[in-house]
């Protein structure tokens, strides 16, 4: 998303920039009281624009727009310098600003300038081979990942985005990122000034998904008081964007097909078959070849749709990329905090990158922003982390030793309390009787906690749940 810097070490009259930025341009604003701490938030993120008080000594203010080009030629920078100060006006322009504004800020210049240099940066940006707009900073068009699975993705999407024509077949689990993949083949294709359409098949109920798809004429059925267009008409030009399409019915599949082949469709209830230019990216989480081979999905659709598969790995198979994704998130949830989580812990961040997620990249979001609710103004380590994302390490933490009492030396063979008899004892029975009624005193004792209870008997979690299962204590689960 396009933001804006603002550097000024006067932190009301930079409040209230960024408040009416924020209101007039619906952008992300952020702010630096020096020009130390702008290079920083300048290293870590990309910026359109950088709005900078000359800050005094003049020379330094100079060297800081210098410092802003070196380090992204591409980024804008507009001086806020003293009303009427004609000297300084030239100067700055003499050291590449874009524009200049006004101190004190008149906030509607502000807007106008701010709003013409984003502006003048979207028409740069057309004019520049497509693959030189997404850095490394970026991310690539909104995903994170600098694995090597996910950099032979992006390359695969930037050569696939590049045809524009042919049909792409997006397949991962969910939470993946699969619909951020077929906006990255929009972004990056000749298609990329017209609509993308995304429509989700599987929540889209089956009797309303035909006429949201194709559209319906005036007195297609009940209640079709006047002609609707469809998804399908609407992407004409610009991409349609199937998600879950293995969850779309037979019938649905035929009348895709034709648009696929013929370039064509018929709104419900119509005769006139209507012409359409549209490139479709599908997307499923199932296995769409087994799908074929049980006849709930068509075999000629299939092949239609998979001219270009394009895989998404798990975030599993990428665990490298786990800590840029927790950095993005937690920027992104901060943002709207007034005290935001003040990062992670070196041993949760081993935890959540040994972690299997089985909810992907969606699961490990939910997280960040759970603990950024949670414990703002801390820092997260592994005892604020849920309990199933540790349970997988198997800690066994060492029971603090107990003070008390000074008691008489024990004698050599202390009395276990055993009643003997002549037959003797059955020595397994008591030993498993005594590990029994630890467990369940220490569970008494941590209301129930498992976790809790096998640090206090110095076990791992993993041995007491095995023990609680094998012998089926009455009413514990094992798990």
């Amino acid at each position: 998303m396009r933001s804006i810097l603002v550097v000024d070490g006067n932190q009301h009259e930079r409040d209230r920039l960024e408040a009416v930025l924020r209101k007039r341009i619906g952008c992300v604003v952020l702010g630096a009281d020096t020009p130390e701490q702008a290079l920083q938030v300048l290293g870590g993120q990309d910026v359109c624009i950088v709005i900078s008080d000359l800050f005094l000594p003049e020379k330094t203010g100079l060297e800081f727009l210098q410092k802003v080009h070196r380090l992204n030629p591409e980024t804008l920078t507009i001086a806020a310098v003293p009303e009427g100060n004609r000297g300084i006006v030239v100067e700055v322009l003499r050291y590449g600003v874009f524009s200049y504004i006004n101190s004190p800020y008149d906030l509607e210049e502000a807007v106008i300038v701010a709003a013409r240099g984003l502006a003048f940066q979207e028409s740069q940006s057309q004019k520049v081979p497509r693959r030189a707009r997404f850095r490394k900073s970026d991310g690539f068009n909104g995903i994170i990942g600098q694995s090597p699975k996910m950099l032979s993705l992006f390359n695969m999407v930037e050569k696939v985005a590049e045809d524009g024509e042919s049909t792409v077949l997006v397949q991962g689990e969910s939470g993946t990122g699969k619909e951020l993949v077929a906006r990255a083949l929009h972004s990056l294709s000749p298609r990329m000034g017209k609509n993308f359409v995304p429509v989700n098949c599987a929540a889209i109920p089956e009797d309303l998904l035909e006429s949201e798809l194709f559209g319906y004429v005036k007195g297609a059925f009940t209640g079709a008081n006047q002609s609707k267009m469809g998804r399908i008409q609407y992407a004409d030009g610009g991409t349609l964007f199937l998600d879950e399409i293995g969850d779309m019915k037979p019938s649905l599949q035929a009348k895709l097909l034709r648009v696929l082949q013929e370039k064509e469709f018929e709104p419900v209830g119509g005769v006139k078959p209507v012409s359409v230019n549209v490139r479709v990216v599908a997307a499923t989480h199932r296995n769409l070849e087994k799908a074929v081979a049980e006849n709930v999905f068509r075999e000629d659709l299939y092949y239609r749709l998979s001219v270009v598969p394009l895989n998404i790995p798990p975030l599993r198979d990428r665990c490298e990329d786990i800590p840029l994704l927790i950095e993005k998130f937690m920027r992104s949830f901060n943002r709207n905090k007034k005290i935001g989580l003040k990062g992670f812990e070196k041993e949760a961040i081993a935890a959540l990158t040994s972690y299997p997620w089985p909810g992907n990249v969606r699961e490990l979001e939910n997280l960040i922003q759970r603990l950024v609710i949670l414990h703002g103004g801390e820092s997260a380590g592994l005892a604020e982390l849920p309990e199933k994302y540790v349970a997988h390490l198997d800690i066994a933490l060492p029971v603090a030793p107990v003070e008390s009492e000074p008691q008489d030396p024990p004698a050599l063979y202390p009395d276990p309390g055993v009643s003997w008899s002549e037959e003797g004892i059955d020595f397994n029975a008591l030993v498993s009787d005594f590990e029994d009624r630890l467990i369940l005193q220490a569970l008494n004792i941590t209301d129930g906690n498992k976790k809790e209870a096998a640090r206090l008997l110095n076990l791992k979690r993993t041995t007491l749940l095995e023990k609680i299962k094998k012998k089926q204590l009455t009413g514990i689960s094992a798990d």
